[in-house]
């Protein structure tokens, strides 16, 4: 059996999936192409009969995919399987993914027996093969589904002409052990195992996500199916830079190997965080804010005689720069370029030419401005095409009577002025907001983030909100916090103005329901 693991990549699908997620068109393709560029295998871009929107930015990628193979996921009807290999027919490897829940529970959905999902299996697969000579099934709900019926849908699936087999721990209910015995258990038991790679896709409810992949990995499977950041629904789906660098680090009792550019980690994982609205939590492993930080006393100690006392892997291999040099407001536009180069954003004169003006309004207010604060510079995700636009704001506050804010707010290119009142300064700029811009949109999230240390260390705010079943999550940083809060909550409700109008009556996504979207 080869050690090499094929890593499916569906960030673009799964992750997405994830309340607030939700990415652009440009997003997606930009995305598909640091995959693609990172070396990932497969990318799984969405779910092309879900929407218009989908399809297209399904079809785009696979027109612009260089070396990885375009997926497509489809549930088991023709009309999906049509759907999505009129979207992936374009690539020049593209891969048809259809799936069937196949638990006791997820049968009760369709209500189908045995009998007639084995037949639903048989036939689907035989048609997405008639289409595409490379084909994935899987069976959702897999680590909760009887053993004789689990083999027996993956005999007629490999008998049916797929050639990767899914097993899907869809709610995170496995563990390890299972997780390995499962794999082999099918590979031992069913006929022509030896023809398909069996493939792993596994949640976090439980917060084994990567343990139970790397387990079913020794088991036998040679395809991980994850999401850069552990980004999904729930908790979340298994984070491709931990598989990844956990069979790096542990060639000694994992020796097998992928083709990922480690050193394009850490580039991908921000930027996944800037266009999801998700922030990574300060000790995520491999890709937090602190995971290669050391405060303890005796860390220091031995971090200076020795790294490798308390680092088993360098930063270097994920992308970071060993040093954090600050710029301050003499710095020139070489030198920002320089530095973004250095943090793994390549830009072109334009975008860099915008960066460097906000870079030096920063400079004015700090005295000097650090990685993480160009980095948040950069995540911030307002567009010229945005509806609203904040061109004004101040604040009174105390501990005397209520906070009134006085906000300017340019509202399809028209400026409106009011002042509102509200429990705290943040509270009074909301209420304005909703003044000029009157919505039914609920705050479902409001975090505030220092990115720096020192009382001039920029805030970086993240707000979603929903709307009629729609989320949107809005970001933004400034040193001023109530400012940031402002600019958030204004990037959350242009996104939930764009999705209002897509799913408007009429559109090409009304009616449009992703709860059966996936594993």
């Amino acid at each position: 059996m080869t050690d090499q693991v094929l890593i499916f990549d569906t960030t673009l699908r799964d992750g997405e999936q994830s309340p607030g997620a939700t990415m652009s068109h440009d997003e997606k393709l930009e995305i598909a192409e640091m995959l693609d560029e990172m070396g990932v295998d497969i990318i799984e871009a969405g779910f092309p009969i879900a929407s218009e929107g989908d399809f297209n930015a399904v079809s785009e990628i696979a027109k612009l995919s260089k070396n990885a193979q375009i997926c497509g996921l489809s549930r088991a009807n023709f009309k999906d399987i049509d759907r999505c290999w009129e979207a992936v027919k374009h690539a020049s490897k593209p891969r048809i993914h259809t799936f069937i829940g196949t638990s006791p529970l997820h049968r009760a959905i369709p209500n189908l027996d045995m009998d007639q999902m084995a037949e639903r299996i048989h036939d689907c697969v035989t048609h997405a093969r008639n289409l595409c000579d490379n084909v994935q099934w899987s069976s959702m709900d897999a680590t909760r589904t009887e053993w004789d019926f689990l083999k027996r849908t993956v005999d007629i699936a490999i008998k049916a002409g797929a050639t990767t087999i899914n097993i899907p721990d869809t709610v995170g209910y496995t563990e390890p052990v299972e997780s390995a015995d499962l794999i082999k258990r099918l590979i031992e038991e069913v006929d022509r195992a030896d023809t398909v790679i069996f493939s792993t896709h596994c949640h976090n409810d439980l917060g084994m996500a990567t343990a139970n992949s790397l387990a079913a990995v020794q088991g036998g499977a040679r395809q991980i199916e994850c999401t850069i950041n552990g980004l999904g629904e729930r908790a979340g789906n298994t984070a491709l830079e931990e598989v990844v660098m956990a069979m790096k680090v542990r060639k000694d009792v994992m020796p097998y190997r992928t083709g990922i550019d480690t050193t394009k980690i850490m580039n991908i994982s921000r930027r996944v965080a800037t266009v999801s609205g998700f922030n990574v939590q300060f000790n995520k492993a491999i890709v937090g804010k602190n995971a290669f930080a050391h405060e303890s006393g005796i860390h220091q100690d031995g971090m200076l005689k020795n790294r490798e006392t308390f680092e088993v892997m360098r930063p270097e291999d994920v992308g970071l720069s060993g040093t954090s040099l600050p710029l301050g407001k003499h710095s020139g536009r070489a030198a920002l370029r320089a530095k973004l180069t250095e943090l793994g954003f390549e830009m072109g004169d334009n975008e860099l030419k915008d960066v460097f003006v906000r870079f030096k309004d920063l400079a004015d207010r700090k005295k000097e401005v650090f990685d993480d604060d160009l980095i948040a510079l950069i995540r911030q995700n307002d567009t010229e095409d945005d509806r609203l636009k904040l061109k004004d704001l101040t604040v009174i506050c105390g501990m005397n009577g209520p906070q009134k804010a006085t906000m300017v707010l340019e509202v399809d290119g028209t400026d409106h002025t009011t002042q509102a009142t509200g429990d705290g300064p943040v509270d009074a700029t909301f209420n304005a907001v909703k003044a000029l811009f009157d919505h039914n949109a609920r705050l479902q999230l409001y975090q505030v983030h220092a990115v720096t240390e020192g009382t001039d260390a920029q805030a970086t705010v993240s707000v979603r909100m929903e709307e009629d079943g729609r989320i949107a999550t809005g970001q933004s940083a400034d040193t001023d916090t109530v400012v940031a809060s402002a600019k958030a909550y204004i990037n959350a409700l242009n996104r939930l103005i764009v999705k209002r109008e897509k799913t408007a009556p009429g559109s090409d996504t009304a009616g449009i329901k992703y709860t059966d979207a996936g594993e």
